[in-house]
């Protein structure tokens, strides 16, 4: 199966930039992937669409402010750029690093750039004046990793978080294409957020508010969470003709006893059981996958599933997404759960009818 099968075209001024103010007034696009039924709506609508004894599952990570821009040392920036006095303005200028997966303790996976540039023994000093002498984190580079991120260790700092609360900038995807702001704290957020650790939102949830919640609690419909920390497996690129041949980069990922325990008692009684995101489809599918009798129960690791057409979902029956880039993986796993066709039909007709896309923009109900 070819990535270029999973195509479509997409006007730039429907990306959307900015979130709506109310956040349940998004558009909806209810897909009924049992048939060709196409229906628009607002999400506002979305707790009346479910059913009285679905059980609804969410992914509670919590975005932190994982972009950081600070300065190589000077003296390694000095030394190279005698070899290249044209280059010594950029070699002394900033650096960017995002991180994507913390490894152990003060020790991550990030990508940085200008990658070329940074090697293993460079030293990076983040905030204030961001120099050896005056800065409020510093970080080495102390080894590549498989996906062409770096490795970093930090120096030791009593609350690392506290400090990138402080010193860092929210991860607003690339085709945002604008600064961010302290406003996209609060918005690019979900409002159940709980478990610190993602570099993006997981954007379906994005569109809950209190009032939604407390509609969906007042029809009695049970909910449960579990935590995907959102890192390169969910928004990296398709680097491969043959989609097949993609490997998928891990995310880490738990579940507790009591969500294990509401889920599976939900699947033994044969209810539905309805994803927000699709990171919280992969980890359930993921976790049912690792042991032999297929059930849920308590876990917490690595969740590298790939899910593309051709995949046999064995516990979500419902799912809640956004619109997705072209030729994404995101995308093959929505037409895995709904087929190609009929959810590349969707696309074409919310572009028609000009739904916002990707992470603020409008989503889909897809069920059967």
């Amino acid at each position: 199966m070819l990535v270029s099968d999973f195509d479509y075209h997409l006007p730039e001024e429907l990306i959307a930039k900015q979130p709506l103010a109310d956040r349940a007034a998004a558009r909806m696009l209810h897909l009924d992937r049992g048939g060709d039924r196409l229906e628009d709506r607002t999400f506002r609508a979305f707790p009346e669409l479910l059913r009285p004894d679905d059980l609804l599952v969410f992914n509670n990570t919590k975005v932190f402010p994982a972009r950081l821009y600070g300065h190589r040392s000077g003296s390694r920036a000095q030394k190279t750029s005698q070899h290249n006095p044209a280059a010594k303005e950029f070699l002394r200028g900033q650096v960017e690093v995002l991180l994507t997966k913390q490894l152990a303790g003060l020790e991550w996976e990030a990508l940085v750039h200008p990658g070329r540039k940074l090697g293993v023994g460079e030293r990076i000093y983040f905030g204030l004046e961001a120099s050896e002498g005056s800065h409020e984190l510093a970080a080495e580079i102390v080894g590549r990793a498989t996906f062409g991120e770096r490795r970093l260790r930090f120096d030791p700092v009593d609350d690392l978080f506290a400090v990138l609360s402080r010193i860092g900038h929210i991860p607003l995807p690339p085709y945002i294409n604008r600064p961010d702001t302290p406003e996209d704290r609060e918005q690019y957020q979900t409002v159940y957020a709980k478990a610190l650790g993602s570099v993006a939102a997981p954007t379906a949830g994005l569109h809950f508010t209190a009032e939604i919640l407390g509609r969906i609690r007042q029809r009695g419909i049970e909910t449960a969470e579990l935590t995907l920390h959102v890192g390169l497996g969910t928004f990296q690129p398709v680097r491969t003709e043959v989609i097949e041949e993609h490997k998928l980069h891990a995310e880490w990922f738990e579940i507790s006893p009591e969500t294990a325990e509401r889920i599976q008692r939900g699947r033994d009684a044969g209810r539905r059981i309805v994803a927000v995101g699709t990171t919280t489809v992969r980890t359930l599918e993921f976790a049912t996958r690792q042991n032999r009798e297929g059930r849920i129960v308590a876990q917490r690791g690595e969740a590298d599933i790939f899910i593309y057409p051709g995949f046999q979902f064995q516990v979500v029956g419902a799912m809640l997404t956004n619109f997705h880039l072209p030729q994404s993986t995101l995308l093959m796993l929505l037409a895995a759960f709904a087929g190609r066709e009929r959810v590349l039909g969707a696309y074409e007709h919310a572009v028609r009818e000009r739904y916002r896309f990707y992470s603020y923009g409008d989503c889909m109900f897809v069920e059967s």
